[in-house]
């Protein structure tokens, strides 16, 4: 079995990753870990990362580290998408620093928006790309796709490529273990079924030993100030998203207003907060290559991650149910032929996603709002047409709540100069 790693220069993820692979003994033996980057001193600093998880397992695994993409690519069986197209300095900088000329405020940048918009009309070339090469060396391989935005980059794959794919995210997950706590149940104890689009996904049902435990949580009074946002939502729309407060304030036009500070104090929004993490998580990563040069130990932890459970599912034959980012193929049937959120098993079968039918038709019509700008950003990158990146950040909700379409154009052609050749359809 070879498992291949774009983007694993991303090294605490791609640590988290492959601790989770070595942890179970009938992936590790055998493994073939590919490792691959463009930047050599990240892709290095993974490669120590690496062999130092198979040595603490004591795992018969074969590591391997290239700056040639098809190299990492050819023979693979898996293949684990964490790459950012850019990088934070430009492409990040430039898509919250750009629109804050216009007053357009962000906090995470990644899904839609102006800055998902711009993120996906990135990253799309060259995921079709890593998809063409494996078309030619490997084609069945299964790409777990956990780059952001996850539904553009999801439904342009399979639009355009014959390759398999399945988005993963950890915010339901880890959304439901937010929700245990609050209620003040086991962690693990609470039982959900949840479906919708990434970011945008709700709670469909709550119970704990069969009893809904939705009354309660509409019903709470105090609610953590981090968590300001959802519960907002939920008093409103009546289901609990998966996303954080911090992204979905972003997703709608309510709380992040130029002309309304007190709805940013009062939900306690934070804005420029992907930057910020970033600077976090540079930070780590210098910290995490110092300690390496020094020696360090790495221990082997398993996360809540979906994507080597899933590789174990397809391996053995033993069932594994998560949720999955896939196309609508009559999976919910008052969305649109988009790529949706929704439970799915992985067994000897593949992956077998599973129908919910209708969801309530509010939270529909918010996804809907969602979906129309990643179909649109999904067109522009695929066709070459400049007049669907405008008709995208026209209809975003937050973008549209707080410029004028005169504004919104300029600032599109704007950031498409700034992004240049990072935007090979349009610079």
């Amino acid at each position: 079995m070879k498992v291949t790693l774009v983007g694993a220069g991303s090294t605490v993820f791609a640590k988290n990753l492959l601790g989770d692979l070595l942890s179970f003994p009938e992936l590790a033996d055998g493994a073939v870990l590919a490792l691959m980057d463009v930047d050599p001193v990240r892709l290095a600093t993974a490669e120590i990362v690496a062999r130092r998880l198979v040595d603490a397992v004591r795992a018969d695994a074969r590591v391997e580290a290239t700056l040639d993409r098809r190299e990492a690519l050819d023979g693979a069986d898996y293949v684990f998408t964490l790459m950012q197209v850019g990088g934070y300095r430009p492409a990040t900088v430039t898509d919250f620093e750009l629109p804050k000329r216009f007053g357009l405020r962000q906090t995470i940048g990644d899904t839609i928006g102006i800055g998902g918009i711009m993120r996906g009309l990135g990253t799309i070339p060259v995921l079709l790309d890593l998809c063409s090469e494996l078309e030619e060396l490997s084609p069945d391989a299964l790409v777990l796709q956990y780059v952001n935005p996850m539904a553009m980059l999801g439904w342009a794959v399979t639009r355009a490529t014959s390759i398999r794919t399945v988005g993963l995210c950890h915010s339901v997950q880890g959304t439901a273990r937010d929700l245990a706590a609050d209620l003040e149940l086991p962690a693990g104890e609470l039982e959900y079924v949840c479906a919708g689009i990434n970011h945008l996904a709700f709670y469909l049902e709550l119970r704990h030993r069969g009893r809904d435990v939705y009354p309660r949580l509409r019903a709470k009074g105090e609610v953590p100030d981090w968590n300001r946002v959802r519960y907002e939502v939920l008093r409103h729309f009546g289901y609990f998203c998966t996303e954080s407060s911090e992204h979905l304030a972003e997703y709608v036009p309510w709380f992040i207003k130029g002309a309304r500070p007190e709805l940013i104090d009062q939900f306690n929004v934070p804005l420029d907060e992907y930057p910020r993490r970033c600077e976090a998580q540079l930070a780590e990563w210098e910290g995490l290559r110092a300690s390496l040069e020094h020696g360090s130990a790495v221990t082997v932890e398993r996360s809540d991650e979906y994507g080597a459970r899933i590789v174990r599912a397809l391996e053995t034959g033993e069932p594994f149910t998560f949720n999955g980012n896939v196309m609508n193929e009559g999976l919910i049937e008052n969305l649109p032929h988009c790529c949706v959120e929704v439970p799915c098993v992985a067994d000897a079968r593949g992956i077998t996603p599973q129908p919910v039918g209708p969801l309530p038709p509010q939270l529909a019509a918010l996804m809907q709002t969602n979906a129309n700008v990643q179909g649109l950003t999904v067109e522009a990158a695929l066709t070459g047409e400049r007049e669907h990146v405008y008709h995208a950040a026209m209809l975003d909700p937050h973008t549209a709540a707080e410029l004028s379409l005169g504004e919104i154009h300029e600032l599109v052609d704007l950031l498409l100069e700034a992004h240049g050749e990072l935007v090979p359809a349009f610079g």
